[in-house]
């Protein structure tokens, strides 16, 4: 039999047969699952990376990439942060003082952390605070709070709150919590709400003072660093025994591997999807080796071997498979760009860390969810395709 043959059964047994239409629909079916699994899978990996991305980006910025403390109790030290400073010109560091605080307006109250920092240092290692401090010269007792908290107490630009500190100090007979009123000075918005309710910052000078704090000690160093998990070990090889680094991903580690086994988990059950549609595959090449089965005995028996008409069957499922990836990934991508670039969904800002849908498609998973595709496809075509090259002539001829 001359090659030519095969290219030519396979377009013959993909045309639609009037006295068996089921057998092309099986086939249609399997061709839109196919399309439908990777058009989904596509968005829904590019939607989990593009949130998994936002939250790191808005988790490193607020938690900061690095972060030195003590070890145990004590502080870091002025001495400690020169030196770091001449060992790591590439490295931006702040030091700061903080302080576990009840924020109270009028009736209301709100528990949270008040940093103490150097406004110049903290916007070098904190973007979210450098835009909400631009051309503001701030006073001792000035402080910044989150959008969050603003909108909760319903206060602006130059009010005050009261700041309640959970050390306390002694009053003739009594023990007393320490209070200071702060000014609003500016409002930040760093897109968490836990975190803008939760934070604020005023000055060191300030802490120090309210905290009994001498002014060469800190509470910790935050680190701003492009590579935290190449420079943390740098560090630590640094730094004495009486203090600590840690990376902003370790405070965060439940988190991530639970959006990550989520990730996990959606990939494995859309490609269910593309399994399923692989039966029909399956079933499609069953009928048409069942129906062509005379066809069959009669090209066996006119010479053609066993290995080409597992070709012809085999080629039809890879067909059927790859015209359903390719729509797919066409559907898919179109679907990641117009969802990217129209603000067709809209999230509430307060609840997600941004108020547009963020994809982000990876090579990695691209490439997975088109070999994984491709796999199946084979794998469902390779039956029917062996069915098809063990046809018995004899009875089938005789049959016939």
């Amino acid at each position: 039999m001359k090659t030519s043959i095969i290219p030519y059964l396979v377009k013959r047994f993909l045309r639609f047969d009037k006295e068996q239409p089921f057998i092309f629909l099986s086939a249609l079916l399997a061709f839109l699952g196919i399309t439908l699994g990777v058009m989904v899978l596509l968005i829904a990996m590019a939607l989990m990376n593009g949130f998994d991305k936002e939250f790191k980006n808005k988790l490193t910025t607020m938690n900061y990439p690095l972060t030195i403390v003590p070890r145990f109790y004590g502080a870091v030290k002025t001495d400690l942060l020169i030196d770091l400073e001449t060992k790591f010109p590439t490295l931006r560091f702040s030091p700061y003082v903080q302080s576990s605080i009840m924020i109270k307006s009028g009736s209301q109250l709100e528990g949270g952390y008040l940093f103490g920092v150097n406004f110049e240092d903290e916007a070098k290692v904190n973007s979210v605070l450098a835009k909400a401090i631009q051309d503001i010269k701030f006073k001792k007792f000035d402080v910044i709070i989150g959008k969050s908290l603003k909108e909760e107490f319903n206060v602006f630009k130059d009010d005050k709150l009261m700041y309640i500190f959970t050390n306390v100090e002694p009053g003739g007979l009594t023990i007393a919590p320490k209070l200071k009123r702060f000014k609003i000075k500016s409002i930040f918005d760093s897109g968490l709400s836990a975190y803008d309710k939760a934070y604020s910052y005023t000055t060191l000078t300030a802490m120090q003072t309210i905290m009994h704090i001498p002014a060469n000690m800190y509470d910790g160093i935050h680190v701003y660093s492009k590579n935290p998990r190449v420079d943390i070990a740098k560090l630590k090889a640094a730094l004495p025994e009486s203090v600590l680094v840690k990376g902003w991903w370790e405070d965060n580690l439940n988190f991530f591997a639970a959006m990550e086994m989520e990730k996990t988990s959606l990939f494995i059950v859309l490609m269910l999807i593309i399994l399923i549609a692989a039966i029909n595959i399956i079933s499609s090449l069953l009928m048409t080796v069942m129906n062509r089965r005379a066809e069959i005995a009669l090209l066996l028996s006119l010479g053609a071997t066993s290995i080409e008409i597992k070709k012809v069957f085999l080629y039809l499922g890879i067909i059927i498979g790859i015209s359903g990836i390719a729509a797919g990934v066409f559907l898919g991508l179109s679907g990641i760009w117009v969802l990217s670039s129209f603000d067709i969904i809209s999230l509430p800002k307060d609840v997600y860390p941004t108020s547009t849908l963020p994809l982000d498609l990876s090579l990695t998973d691209f490439t997975l969810i088109v070999v994984g595709a491709f796999s199946i496809v084979v794998g469902s075509s390779y039956y029917p395709a062996k069915k098809a090259s063990e046809v018995d002539i004899l009875t089938v001829l005789r049959n016939e």
